[in-house]
């Protein structure tokens, strides 16, 4: 998503609101995985077969991993482990051609099926997931593995089912085992914390779209505010062309200063006093009204008024009462 964002944007093809959208969509997602635990945990097998690794082995980027099989549920698999970046990758199937396939797009090594007990020593990890319906990795392939390993684990994930690896390897010291059905026990547990984060996570969302909407709404004035500037700039700009007549006539600066700063205030007045004097007019609401487009409190603004204008003299002159 984001580099379909950047790709639009370089294209000019994404404007405002969808730039908006977009941004605001990332920064929600942010702060959802930093403040929730709805990513917390696994919700796949793949994702759990990480995790688990990282247990035994924190930081995943010194071991070498090994994939037996090729098939969609493998590939799933060195997704999920390729992003932690491991030392090296291999995999081993029966048909090479189709274990290229796969290595090709992980960057990884390839061997047969009949090389395994001699090379299932190297690897720190092991997935298998294979079509065999016979055990293709046996408790003497792995302890011999374990001996010339002097007692460095080896995690061992079976995804097969029926089994690939025999199930009495599970009983080696050094070795972790995980078969299908532990690794659904594990998936199960995270889809239930992960559902209790959702709610705090959807009121996170909803807070941001309304955000969202607030702001959408707020571009929908953007022309009528473009409107009111221009008009008043235009007010602005024909009681400037008059004091400066006045200037030219020899009028004191005083003098023009006044007329001009009496006239701007005649003029902005003057719609709000035509409102609040038809006949029929709430006049509740329109008080309202006027205390937002001329905020403070009635007695600061007198008080301010009466203070400036006792100083030229000029204190509540044809100003319209309040």
């Amino acid at each position: 998503m984001k580099e379909a964002a950047r790709v639009a944007g370089q294209a000019g093809a994404l404007g405002t609101h969808l730039h908006q959208l977009f941004q605001r969509s990332f920064a929600v997602a942010k702060e959802v995985r930093s403040t929730t635990e709805i990513g917390a945990q696994s919700v796949s097998m793949a994702a759990a077969s990480v995790r688990l690794a990282q247990r035994i082995f924190g930081d995943l980027r010194e071991t070498r991993v090994l994939f037996v099989g090729a098939g969609e549920m493998i590939e799933l698999c060195a997704t999920h482990f390729a992003a932690q970046h491991p030392r090296s990758i291999s995999v081993a199937n029966r048909s090479v051609e189709r274990a290229e396939r796969l290595a090709h797009r992980f960057a990884a090594d390839t061997f047969r099926l009949a090389e395994l007990p001699e090379r299932l020593e190297h690897f720190d990890v092991v997935v298998s997931c294979t079509a065999s319906s016979l055990p293709i990795i046996g408790l003497g392939m792995v302890e011999r593995a374990t001996l010339a390993r002097r007692r460095r684990p080896i995690f061992m994930v079976d995804l097969a089912v029926p089994r690939a690896i025999e199930h009495e390897v599970e009983r080696l010291d050094d070795v972790f085992l995980y078969t299908v059905d532990d690794l659904g026990k594990v998936v199960q547990s995270g889809v239930e914390r992960r559902q209790a984060a959702v709610e705090q996570a959807e009121a996170i969302i909803e807070t941001r779209v309304e955000a969202f909407m607030h702001w959408l709404g707020t571009r929908q004035v953007v022309p009528l505010v473009r409107s009111l500037h221009e008009r008043a700039d235009t007010i602005r700009a024909a009681e400037l062309e008059r004091a400066l007549r006045l200037l030219g006539r020899g009028a004191a600066p005083e003098q023009a200063l006044e007329a001009l700063a009496h006239a701007l205030t005649q003029k902005f007045l003057h719609g709000p006093t035509v409102m609040l004097q038809r006949p029929g007019a709430d006049r509740q609401q329109l008080a309202g009204l006027v205390d937002q487009l001329l905020p403070g409190e009635r007695g600061e603004r007198a008080t301010s008024t009466e203070r400036d204008g006792s100083e030229d003299g000029t204190a509540g002159r044809d100003l319209p009462a309040r």
